[in-house]
């Protein structure tokens, strides 16, 4: 077989592969679950080895390079420089693994699969994909289910369509991406009539999955691009008649969506529900701008914000909650990265755009009426460059960034408008030999060797993970099944406090060996406190466990610092005021409880059941006065 032939299969398989990383993050709820994420990552593995041999069989491989493949280097260097020094080793890793997968294949899509053939293949199948998607989602809206596969949803999302999300917010940013693409495809494309009443019919579906999610943010996010899709389509004579068609056929389903929410009024009662549930995302905002101008420059760290949300947290009810994420993609990469990382950021987003409108001339097919024929060309980097911009709109309220079904098919839209940059200039194209080649190989061969090990680490952690959910909890066997987890890891705190909370409940049962079991879990405890010193829960348990071998006067300290660590956080000033009701000292026990259950009344057990016996034990002391 020659070189030629090889060559061609080796980009064929890596276009595979790319596709099966684009099918399989949307199908499993997004790839936010560590082991799907785990999966990814060995599918880049596979597109790393695949672009290496390439770049050997093929002696003329060249690279496409424009402007933006610079602007991204910096940012990977800077997300290594700050995995280097961040508090969190563990946590800083896990978000450095996914930038380096994001830019490996950004590189790999420019370099690899720039053709309009394959350009066609990828936009197609994700047309498709996001068709199917919004037919699931419909059904979920209409049935008003709130299962996604074997998955229940949240109570607050009930009611929406969300597709193969989890999180109905999640499947708008992905379909307000791939829609601006079907219409571009469908009005200006050059396909034959069948595949444009596809692609029509595949436009009204993907647009109805996005009204049944009941995003705001997508409805928004969503308008903006269409707006500037139609401007630019109604001002060109021969697209109006077709804007203003699939414009009305666009209003007639939106229309129809809101009709159903308002015949329902139990539905319409519980998306007003779920509605004020997301506006608490408003209030995260301040402890995240808290953050960052304490930390101006570099941020917390990265992945770090909700890590640090509790010490920054306001005393309010609506902030008991474990946020993950600021619901700002923009307030998130500041909080996280800082100035510097958000200046970062913003380059190659700024250098796409210009290059997209420097590329315009070139990739329409007439220079005097740059819209009067049709061309697969323009259609998709109009497509695409409206699609990113929908999900940059909708980043102001959401963290689709953050999701990495979402994240790949914007580094995919990314790479494969870019690859489009090469009509413009030939001086993006460089043919490497001679000391080039090997220093070149030598880039490719440095993420593979770190993510591998990476990769493995991440499937075993996974594996022991999955066995220990299908084993009873607080037993031997289920401790032993963490810490063969924990031990494929070695710096996952998580685990460590699972672990420790293993042996708690198992010492807290009164057996023979309650002492030892409590010391078992305090040096779980303590390794989980030394792998993140922001937690005050272990703290907390670690506390609790001095208390149940009746070594009262040590545990002060324990629950001193964890006040600290999170002084609005209602579950914390619970336990505090249990660790003074232990210490016989009631009148600060029922300072603490009084405010626990200010921040948080209902399902408040702890606070509720201990202020009862505080009060009582009171009132015995008043009487006895």
């Amino acid at each position: 077989m020659d070189r030629e032939r090889l060559d061609d299969w080796c980009e064929r398989g890596i276009l595979g592969l790319v596709l099966a990383i684009l099918i399989f993050t949307p199908l499993a709820t997004g790839a936010v679950r560590a082991q799907d994420f785990a999966v990814v990552e060995w599918l880049t593995l596979g597109v790393l080895v695949v672009w290496l041999a390439r770049f050997w069989i093929n002696p003329k491989h060249r690279l496409l390079w424009p402007p933006v493949c610079w602007a991204v280097l910096p940012l990977i260097a800077y997300a290594v420089f700050r995995y280097g020094n961040a508090d969190l080793e563990w946590v800083a890793r896990q978000e450095l693994i996914k930038i380096l997968v994001y830019a490996i294949l950004f590189y790999v899509v420019v370099h690899n699969l720039h053709k309009q053939e394959f350009t066609q293949i990828v936009g197609l199948t994700l047309i498709f994909l996001a068709m199917t998607i919004s037919l699931y989602a419909v059904y979920q809206f209409l049935a008003e289910t709130n299962s996604v596969w074997h998955f229940l949803k949240p109570e607050g999302y009930r009611n929406r369509g969300s597709g193969t999300f989890i999180c109905p917010n999640n499947l708008a940013g992905y379909l307000e991406m791939i829609l601006p693409l079907s219409l571009t495809y469908t009005l200006t494309g050059r396909f034959n009539y069948l595949t444009k009443v596809f692609l029509a019919y595949a436009s009204m579906v993907i647009f109805a999955g996005i009204a049944v999610t009941v995003s705001r943010g997508g409805w928004i996010a969503c308008g903006v691009s269409l707006v500037v899709l139609f401007l630019w389509l109604i001002r060109t004579r021969d697209y109006r008649l077709q804007g203003v068609l699939v414009l009305a056929g666009l209003l007639l389903i939106a229309g129809t969506v809101v009709a159903k929410i308002e015949i329902t009024p139990k539905r319409q009662t519980r998306l007003t529900e779920a509605g004020a549930i997301e506006d608490v995302r408003f209030q995260i905002w301040e402890p995240a701008r808290e953050m960052w101008k304490e930390h101006l420059w570099t941020g917390v760290g990265p992945a770090h914000f909700d890590y640090r949300f509790r010490q920054y947290r306001a005393p309010t009810p609506d902030l008991q909650v474990r946020p993950e994420r600021v619901h700002n993609d923009y307030l998130n990469t500041l909080a996280d990265w800082g100035l510097i990382g958000a200046i970062l950021v913003a380059a190659p987003w700024a250098l796409f755009y210009v290059g997209v409108f420097r590329s315009w001339k070139f990739v329409a097919r007439s220079k005097n009426d740059l819209n009067s024929k049709r061309s697969n060309k323009s259609s998709f980097v109009m497509g695409g460059a409206l699609g990113l911009l929908a999900i940059l709109v909708h980043s102001f309220v959401d963290f689709n960034m953050h999701i990495p079904a979402n994240a790949l098919v914007v580094v995919t839209l990314l790479a494969l408008v870019t690859g489009h940059f090469r009509f413009a200039s030939e001086g993006y194209w460089h043919t490497l030999r001679g000391p080039m080649r090997g220093v070149v190989t030598a880039v490719l061969l440095a993420p593979l060797v770190y993510l591998a090990p990476q990769a493995w680490k991440r499937t075993a952690e996974t594996h022991w993970q999955a066995v220990a959910e299908r084993l009873p909890a607080y037993t031997a066997e289920h401790a032993a099944a963490l810490k063969r987890a924990f031990a494929a890891e070695g710096q996952n705190f998580e685990i460590a406090y699972d672990i420790g909370e293993d042996y708690r409940m198992q010492s807290w049962a009164g057996g023979e060996d309650h002492e030892a079991l409590a010391k078992e879990a305090m040096q779980w405890f303590q390794k989980s406190m030394d792998l993140n010193p922001f937690d005050p829960y272990s703290r907390v348990r670690y506390g609790m466990c001095l208390h149940w071998i009746k070594r009262h006067a040590d545990a002060a300290p324990y629950f001193k610092k964890a006040t600290e660590l999170d002084p609005n956080g209602y579950y914390t000033q619970a336990n505090v005021g249990w660790h003074y009701f232990q210490l016989e000292d009631y009148a600060n026990a029922k300072k603490f409880l009084e405010k626990s259950l200010q921040l948080k009344w209902s399902g408040n057990t702890i606070a509720h059941s201990y202020l009862k016996f505080t009060e009582q034990k009171l009132a015995e002391a008043a009487r006895l006065k």
